[in-house]
């Protein structure tokens, strides 16, 4: 029996990577890296066969293993068996270099950084099977059952929006140009852990659930979420995003300013220009610039689309900028977020 088996306990984000490696989330992997392909991922930005991917699955424990290559060992959950390993190797990281690596820092400021160097200094490397899966709520989808439902609406041009936070005016602009590009848009948020002042994950759905349900075409528009946690790791984030959308289906993938960058870590166009380092990805990425309001135009505009003489008329949008509004009980202007949004902002706060 399993249960015989020795057994490793494991966290919440360590679950839900089982999971996506499982499904095939985070196809070409097939189970939690190797020191080699860690090592590889972070300094290379791609797997010992050469494929391109930029983010460490680790499976990090506090304490030395004591099982060794071949071992079949059981994965526990808050004390209930998840899964096996069939251990490829057990291994020793220098977690500062590879926090410098994935994050361009080893600053524990860094959320990434500082989930990384909590989670222990010894892995063990191998493939997955899932023993006991756990409940999926209605907008956890597996890939095969997401790309069917392309298929099943005739999408051949898919554009996926990435998202850990609520919608603000920016969110939509994007999405918007997403329908205009493509034949639909596959809005695709984080359900994973994220740092402790984004919005809870239930307000950050049913945000976006009212806006697409008010104010986009719902028929053009595919809500579903990504059971990972977020890893703050900018420009190497945003290709793991990319890759992650392309095995749900998406055909192109928008990279906004600071793409899953937080505080001053990274320059706002390096999620842009690490795509000019990598081969081709079999995803289109849609880089676009900064967004907001600005009051001589006279609505939502880009760096591409307004001029820069109205550069000093320009309304930055940021959810960092709502939440402190909110937070002070004050009301943000509609020019940042839609109004009608507000009532469930509120209760994140």
């Amino acid at each position: 029996m399993e249960t015989t088996l020795p057994q490793v306990e494991i966290g919440e984000d360590e679950r839900l990577d089982l999971e996506n490696l499982a499904t095939g989330a985070f196809h070409p992997l097939h189970g939690f890296m190797t020191q080699e392909e860690a090592l590889s991922v972070a300094y290379e930005m791609r797997l010992p066969s050469g494929e391109v991917w930029t983010i460490p699955i680790l499976l990090q424990l506090r304490e030395k293993p004591r099982m060794g290559k071949g071992e079949r060992v059981v994965l526990v959950h808050r004390g209930r068996p998840v899964a096996a390993l069939e251990v490829e190797e057990a291994y020793e990281l220098d977690l500062k270099a590879l926090a410098r690596q994935v994050f361009g820092t080893e600053s524990e400021v860094h959320p990434g950084v500082r989930r990384l160097l909590s989670k222990g200094s010894y892995a063990l490397g191998g493939r997955v099977e899932v023993l006991a899966w756990r409940p999926r709520g209605a907008l956890e989808k597996t890939p095969d059952e997401v790309r069917g439902l392309f298929q099943r609406k005739g999408w051949r041009k898919v554009v996926a929006f990435q998202t850990r936070n609520a919608p603000h005016r920016a969110h939509e602009y994007l999405i918007r140009l997403g329908l205009e590009l493509g034949d639909g848009v596959l809005v695709h948020p984080i359900l994973g852990a994220k740092k402790e002042d984004d919005f809870p994950t239930g307000v950050i759905v049913k945000a976006y659930q009212a806006l697409i349900e008010g104010f986009l075409p719902r028929d053009r528009v595919a809500l579903f979420g990504l059971a990972t946690p977020m890893r703050y790791a900018g420009p190497k984030e945003a290709v793991f995003h990319a890759l992650v959308r392309k095995n749900f289906g998406a055909t192109h993938f928008l990279v906004g300013r600071d793409h899953a960058g937080v505080g001053d870590f990274y320059n706002p166009y390096a999620a842009h220009r690490i795509f000019d380092q990598l081969p081709p990805l079999g995803i289109e990425i849609i880089k676009v610039g900064a967004v907001f309001h600005c009051l001589v135009c006279g609505g939502m505009a880009s760096e591409r689309t307004c001029p820069e003489a109205h550069r000093d008329k320009r309304l930055s949008i940021s959810m960092t900028m709502v939440r402190s509004l909110l937070r002070e009980g004050k009301t943000p202007p509609p020019e940042l977020v839609r109004p009608e949004l507000l009532p469930i902002l509120r209760e994140g706060i």
